[in-house]
């Protein structure tokens, strides 16, 4: 398990010659703007390189000890000298081809960072309006996979009506302690959230591992509840049904929302801002 010890070809069950033999990843950097619309890093691969001349993302060799995101990092940083301060991950996508995978790194750009070429790999860095990227000489791999991984741009706001989801989980004397009730519930969220092992709901493009991120509103008893990792809590000062809808009125445009709760009134309410809406039994049954 050491540094560059997935550089290498593999061939997938199809038989096609690939670079990694642990399989390969790359970052997908997109600023979002209210104005100009996305806006998604591209790089235009060095002409000796595999598939050169062509646009795709930074990216490249899996190494055995590395997860896909910690090589998307490590990739950009590498080939577009890409501070991933400025980043936060949104999702990832899987392209399995067969025994080879390549990991599309999904991740929201705070700015429109300063990306350079930072070795031979690249010939050029721009950030590409999202909707001209189809006009572009793309690698074959990325060229393949953009019309899904295009729609997964959006970033997501998942807004968790906690009062409404502990009461729908009844467990035995949760109304003694609600505090208790709520924060067991955070913590178990927090916990799933770490890794992004959740299974989204359909509205939501088909990613490997989703990365949301999560408010958690609270009420009466439960006010004191504190954040966990992962998780922003909102202690209502009146009614949650009214904090989980100014939750969803602060929301950035371009952002999806989803509130999950069983409340049919508070369900039209934020419909009509926008939102989406789940179940409780959605979030519990991957608890």
């Amino acid at each position: 398990m050491t540094a560059g010890d997935g550089d290498g070809w593999a061939r997938c069950d199809l038989g096609h010659r690939h670079w990694g033999v642990y399989g390969a990843a790359g970052l997908l950097a997109v600023h979002h703007d209210a104005e100009d619309g996305p806006r998604v890093l591209m790089q235009k691969r060095s002409a000796w390189s595999h598939h050169g001349g062509t646009w795709g993302l930074p990216g490249g060799a899996r190494d055995s000890h590395e997860d896909a995101v910690a090589t998307a990092l490590r990739e950009a940083f590498e080939e577009a000298a890409l501070d991933g301060t400025g980043l936060r991950v949104q999702g990832v996508y899987l392209d399995d081809h067969g025994g080879w995978s390549f990991d599309t790194v999904i991740a929201e750009a705070s700015e429109l960072l300063r990306a350079i070429p930072a070795n031979a790999e690249s010939d050029d860095l721009r950030w590409v309006p999202a909707e001209e990227i189809a006009t572009k000489n793309l690698h074959p791999g990325f060229a393949a996979t953009w019309p899904v991984v295009g729609l997964a741009l959006t970033p997501s706001l998942v807004v968790l009506d906690v009062a409404n989801i502990v009461g729908a989980r009844a467990e035995h004397g949760w109304w003694r302690d609600r505090a208790g009730a709520a924060a067991k519930l955070l913590a178990e969220v927090g916990a799933r959230a770490a890794d992004g092992r959740w299974a989204a709901p359909d509205r939501v493009p088909a990613l490997a591992r989703w990365f949301p991120r999560l408010t958690a509103v609270v009420e009466g008893a439960a006010r004191g509840t504190a954040s966990v990792p992962g998780v922003s809590v909102i202690a209502a000062p009146g009614s949650g049904d009214d904090a989980i809808v100014q939750a969803v009125r602060d929301t950035r445009p371009w952002e999806r929302v989803l509130v999950v709760t069983a409340d049919r009134g508070l369900r039209e309410r934020v419909t009509r801002l926008g939102a989406e809406t789940a179940g409780p039994r959605w979030l519990l049954a991957q608890l």
